[in-house]
């Protein structure tokens, strides 16, 4: 019964999509270091939260730095294009410095046309995780989980 119901979760892709645990078949793996800090941050968004804020901030825009794990997390109402460029200039770029890679999951919010603007006019590299891989930007993915944990 338990072997079938682990078949059942592979090859379904609603539960591939709400599980901690990813069955999907092994692809290749790139190593992401950070050299040195502020090399490589790692963005993403919690939300929305219910019940709202105070101010009724529902999303959590978070990232990380790759070397330090200094975790660096804004509250907002809504989380969007306009929203997450501000907040790699004026938190990550003016505070820390210009980072040289950007990791985003596929987010419409965290992967458009004017982050690929910002990225390109401070020749930063940006990278999209696989959809269904969390994974991949596993040190955002862990602040968020220890971010829920304390909401």
């Amino acid at each position: 019964m338990e072997s079938g119901c682990y078949q059942h979760m592979k090859g379904c892709m609603k539960c591939q999509m709400y599980t901690d645990n990813i069955y999907m078949a092994p692809s290749t793996l790139h190593n992401l270091t950070s050299l040195w800090p502020v090399f490589m941050w790692g963005l993403d968004m919690i939300g929305p939260i219910e019940p709202k804020a105070s101010k009724g901030h529902r999303f959590i825009l978070v990232a990380i730095d790759y070397f330090t794990k200094w975790v660096k997390a804004t509250s907002y109402t809504n989380v969007t294009k306009n929203v997450v460029t501000r907040f790699i200039k004026r938190d990550i770029i003016c505070r820390y410095s210009l980072p040289t890679h950007i990791i985003t999951d596929n987010g419409a919010n965290l992967n458009n046309k004017m982050i690929t603007e910002l990225c390109e006019q401070f020749k930063i590299k940006h990278h999209n995780s696989m959809p269904y891989r969390p994974k991949m930007n596993g040190a955002v993915e862990a602040a968020n989980k220890n971010i829920k944990k304390i909401i």
